[in-house]
């Protein structure tokens, strides 16, 4: 196993606005590139309060595998940023890529905890406990990882070059997943979850 020591958080190289990728390549912070995995990076530290969150309610054991489930795209998700910092034609041997394998094991984490969900005869809010929230919180941001993935995608593509297209599968799996969970943790909760009303159901709470 390769041993990393990382001894010193700054190193001054980044404040001209400019952040070195894996293989050497300087671009800006500003770029397609960097929002996306910084964007992965923020759904990996939603992950984590979730986990968190996960860890107050021990007495209900079905959460405690959806945990474990949770370190796992984690680790994950840190291979996924990696990739994404590093420039096409910049990969190097034994680099994790994204594959259709990945994409399948999410689908099957799909398909394990929305089996059985109560049918929904209306779209959902966010909401119905805090732990819900932040896998919905979570969902939207690898929605809009998967959005500036896109962009990044069409970039480098207006420039002869393509992305690996099991990225965005990733992203488009993985919030599909977070929308399933976020449903699955309020039934194993045992509360309610709220639903969209059309206009002429809705009342303020005052008069």
């Amino acid at each position: 196993m390769t041993t990393f020591r990382i001894n010193r958080v700054y190193t001054r190289s980044g404040d001209t606005g400019e952040t070195g990728l894996v293989g050497g390549d300087r671009v800006s912070k500003a770029s397609h590139q960097v929002q996306c995995y910084g964007e992965v990076d923020e759904l990996n530290s939603l992950l984590g309060i979730v986990r968190a969150e996960l860890q107050l309610t021990p007495e209900i054991d079905t959460l405690q595998e959806v945990d474990g489930v949770l370190e796992y795209l984690q680790q994950e998700l840190f291979d996924l940023g990696s990739e994404l910092a590093t420039s096409p034609g910049n990969e190097y041997p034994g680099m994790w890529k994204a594959q259709l394998s990945h994409v399948e094991v999410l689908e099957r984490c799909c398909d394990r905890y929305g089996d059985g969900l109560p049918e929904l005869k209306s779209f959902i809010l966010p909401g119905g406990s805090k732990l819900s929230s932040h896998l919905h919180l979570a969902r939207t941001v690898a929605r809009r990882a998967e959005r500036t993935l896109v962009l990044y995608a069409n970039e480098i593509s207006a420039q002869g070059k393509s992305l690996n297209p099991f990225l965005i599968q990733y992203l488009n799996r993985l919030s599909d997943f977070l929308y399933v969970l976020a449903r699955y943790v309020l039934v194993q909760e045992g509360k309610t979850t709220p639903l969209w009303q059309p206009e002429r159901d809705r009342k303020l709470p005052f008069a």
